[in-house]
């Protein structure tokens, strides 16, 4: 009657699972951190891409410092 469906979940690689997960990590505190400091007054929305760029390095850096 055709395949047999196979109960095993795909195979994920763990290391760009990782890599993945730490690149969506660094976007969501990075983004957070600039959103923060609009509503403090300390960054115009004119100026997102600007600090969100820098704001994104600086954590990125951080981290790859930190393994």
């Amino acid at each position: 009657m055709g395949q047999k469906s196979s109960n095993k979940p795909p195979y994920i690689n763990p290391r760009i699972d990782y890599h993945q997960k730490q690149q969506e990590l660094i976007l969501k505190a990075a983004k957070e951190i600039v959103v923060k400091f609009i509503e403090l007054g300390k960054v115009s929305p004119d100026t997102f891409d600007e600090v969100f760029s820098s704001v994104y390095q600086t954590i990125s850096e951080t981290i790859k410092e930190n393994k």
